[in-house]
């Protein structure tokens, strides 16, 4: 019987999740939270084998809960979910070394396969998102390119950007400009939409 936390925070969501799990005879979901910073304590109190985690949470998100949970649980097995495919959130959770990365409107009997496998140690990855990454491969950025156009799409202006990354303002415009470019945007502003509905900040 594999123990199983499920963190969702779309109570209707959450429930139908549950519900499909419990159908399985060797699954048993032992807790289930709505919020990101509950999924540490919580798992560090139940033990489950294996975590499903909604990418997209209060508190903490799931790729940070995941973090957590590599870190202080590592015999855990970590399952993230996702509505989205987007490519730049599969190469954040693979970097999380999470072990699987799931679409939410995949068949029910595709989560309970990729919660045993996943338990049995393989990493489980959603075709399409694989897919979709690997199309998006070209449009990688590099992690500093990620900090400076984060803190360009939190309003900082290219000198406070400069002053917290301790870089020139040249730098700054470069990075940026070669971020516009890789992106294929046709500014900062646009940037920032293509970057965040990528899932790359």
């Amino acid at each position: 019987m594999l123990r199983l936390i499920v963190a969702e925070d779309v109570h209707m969501v959450r429930g139908a999740l549950v519900a499909l799990l419990e159908l399985e005879s060797d699954l048993h979901v032992v807790a289930q939270v709505g919020r990101g910073d509950e999924v540490l304590p919580t798992a560090e109190s139940k033990r489950p084998d294996v975590a499903i985690l909604d990418v997209d949470l209060p508190g903490v998100d799931g790729l940070t809960a995941a973090a957590q949970l590599r870190a202080s649980l590592p015999e855990c097995r970590i399952l993230i979910l996702t509505g989205l495919a987007a490519p730049g959130t599969l190469r954040r959770a693979l970097a999380a070394q999470v072990d699987g990365f799931l679409l939410k409107d995949a068949p029910p009997h595709t989560l309970a396969d990729a919660v045993r496998r996943a338990a049995s140690g393989e990493r489980v990855i959603d075709p399409q998102l694989a897919l979709a990454a690997w199309d998006s491969a070209e449009q990688s950025l590099t992690p500093r390119e990620v900090e400076v156009l984060r803190l360009a799409a939190d309003g900082e202006d290219i000198r406070a950007i400069a002053q917290e990354l301790h870089l020139t303002v040249g730098t700054v415009r470069n990075y940026l400009t070669a971020v516009v470019s890789k992106l294929g945007a046709r500014n900062r502003i646009d940037a920032v939409r293509i970057a965040r509905s990528s899932g790359l900040i």
